[in-house]
């Protein structure tokens, strides 16, 4: 039998530390295969994602399409489907709502990078982008972190008061700031995750900071001016995601960053460091399906566990 869980069941099934904790242990798991993903141009703009991974137990496909201007027509930019499989038996034994899925596995990607990077946890943090990804950055913070205090800039007001009402619902202390730029000073922990079709971020963030920046996946995104990415380069720490990020980070590569000399997040979770970096970490992130792989054991374990 194939469960179907809908986008709240499929959220209840991947509590972000957990998630997490499941990341962390898949990068130590030498039976995982994760094939480059197919990506698949559409005639309206926008793009579908075929992504294969699987362990010794468990095969996943996540088949996805992103439309970047999908908001205009209210409908969300990322739609799809996560289908898991018995790897043994190739029996289909669950499908996963994929926008919940992507949201928090990319959220929960952020939240490991933090534990293992970020010069100081306590916040405040700034999100930068009121979408989908800043709410899921925004919960996983705060429920991995225990971070209480957040700043939110976003060029839609409406988004952004969604966004600080939410976090006060949480129990958080919450604001909407104008200039992400200015903010950027204050905040030790910044989240981007804008559309990425332009700069949207051109100050140095603070010599303490932690930065994830989620919102550029594809060479031509960017969320953060070059050059301050090249000053982030030659005072920081640069980490990516998974070397996918060698022909996908479009801000590094923009840039004219050398991705791949860079550390990837497995190379952190293998050898962590002996004490926190000193200057600024950027850890730039741009998907991979061992994250959706990841967020199907978490839901497998789960649900083995209650039966």
């Amino acid at each position: 039998m194939t469960l179907l869980l809908t986008p709240t069941q499929t959220a209840e099934a991947l509590p972000y530390p957990a998630l997490a904790d499941e990341m962390d242990a898949l990068l130590r798991d030498p039976d995982v295969v994760v094939p480059p993903r197919i990506v698949q141009p559409l005639a309206g703009g926008g793009s579908l994602f075929v992504m294969p991974a699987a362990d010794a137990r468990v095969a996943i496909t996540k088949l996805i399409t992103f439309i970047p201007d999908n908001a205009a027509r209210g409908l969300p930019a990322i739609q799809g489907d996560i289908v898991v499989f018995d790897a043994l038996t190739g029996q289909r034994t669950a499908l996963l709502d994929g926008p919940t899925v992507t949201a928090r596995r990319t959220a929960a990607v952020s939240l490991l990078a933090a534990r293992l990077l970020a010069p100081r946890t306590d916040g405040p943090l700034l999100i930068v982008g009121a979408g989908v990804q800043g709410r899921a950055h925004l919960e996983a913070f705060h429920e991995g972190l225990g971070v209480r205090e957040v700043w939110v800039a976003s060029r839609s007001a409406a988004s952004t008061d969604a966004l600080v009402q939410h976090a006060h619902r949480l129990g958080m202390s919450a604001r909407r700031v104008m200039d992400a730029d200015a903010a950027l000073a204050n905040c030790p922990l910044v989240v981007s995750c804008t559309s990425a079709q332009a700069v949207a971020l051109r100050a140095r963030p603070r010599t303490d900071a932690f930065v994830a920046a989620v919102g550029a996946f594809t060479p031509r995104m960017v969320e953060w001016a070059p050059e301050v990415c090249r000053w982030l380069a030659a005072e920081g720490l640069l980490v990516v995601d998974t070397r996918d990020a060698d022909h996908e980070a479009g801000d590094l590569l923009q840039a004219g960053i050398d991705v791949h000399a860079l550390a990837t997040l497995a190379d952190v979770v293998r050898e962590p460091p002996t004490h926190r970096h000193q200057g600024p970490v950027f850890f730039k992130s741009c998907g991979w399906a061992g994250w959706d792989l990841a967020a199907a054991r978490c839901v497998m374990k789960g649900l083995a566990a209650a039966q």
